[in-house]
């Protein structure tokens, strides 16, 4: 994949494609918290002869570090950019846990370019979906994070959203650049301008909820639900995983990637 980058207002973002014809889909992967792009190197393996992969270290994160006043109406508009740059006018996109914010908030802004998103271990945009409580207890997970020692901390947040020996080696080796100072300012960013950003939408194009039938994180699994029942949006569980459910079982994650985007497009050719 080729690692390029672009100046945002907040800093440098960087990002990495592998781009084929311009018939061929274009999936856009959008990582989690406190982790970066590499987080998909199982489906970089899987989908990288059939798809152009779009890959970023989102702003705050990763590569893309050092970076000032972060929202997630800047990381649309920052992947808008580079979607523009790259000449792809169609994107399907699929959002781990936090990073199924980017995803959302461009794709309410520009509707027109996503084909279809994939929400993998993330909840949903909408004011409907959380309680007063739910909203305090996300602004305490940073503040909780300060009283753990750095090595702890990472450990117990890489055994925490993995189920397999892969998933936590590979979360403990994105965990490893971090200090703990910036691990609690990743999470407190990252919850906080969730409550302060979270705003109704509403998805003309499929969408497909995928979470992992152990994942124990929060109340993603019940957010998930809830989501698929006020939607329609097919909510399929990932067998024998956590949070980190494209590590844990990548296998059925890239096919259930891969019969979406077969399935859209055979709807789109249908009369």
């Amino acid at each position: 994949m080729q690692h390029k980058q672009i100046l945002a207002q907040g800093g440098n973002v960087h990002y990495w494609i592998d781009k084929k014809d311009d018939d061929v889909d274009c999936i856009v992967f959008t990582h989690g918290v406190t982790a970066d792009h590499t987080m998909f190197e199982k489906q970089i393996e899987f989908f990288s002869d059939k798809y152009t992969m779009v890959l970023w270290d989102v702003p705050l994160h990763g590569l893309s570090r050092p970076y000032q006043n972060f929202s997630y109406r800047d990381t649309a508009e920052i992947l808008h950019l580079i979607l523009q740059e790259e000449n792809i006018n169609k994107v399907v996109l699929v959002g781990m846990s936090m990073g199924g914010y980017p995803s959302q908030h461009f794709a309410a802004i520009y509707p027109d370019i996503v084909k279809g998103l994939v929400a993998l271990d993330t909840t949903p945009l909408g004011m409907q979906y959380y309680s007063k409580s739910d909203l305090w207890w996300l602004k305490q997970v940073a503040p909780m994070a300060k009283w753990f020692p750095t090595n702890i901390l990472r450990k117990s947040m890489a055994r925490s959203i993995s189920e397999t020996d892969y998933s936590y080696q590979k979360m403990m080796s994105m965990l490893e650049p971090l200090s703990k100072s910036e691990i609690v300012e990743q999470m407190k960013i990252a919850y906080e301008k969730f409550t302060h950003e979270n705003k109704n939408v509403k998805f003309l194009f499929p969408v497909l909820i995928l979470v992992g039938d152990k994942d124990s994180t929060g109340k993603v699994k019940a957010y998930c639900r809830e989501w698929a029942k006020q939607t329609g949006y097919p909510l399929h569980f990932i067998k024998n995983a956590k949070h980190f459910a494209n590590g844990d079982n990548s296998e059925q994650v890239n096919v259930e990637i891969e019969q979406f985007i077969r399935t859209i497009n055979s709807n789109e050719k249908q009369p």
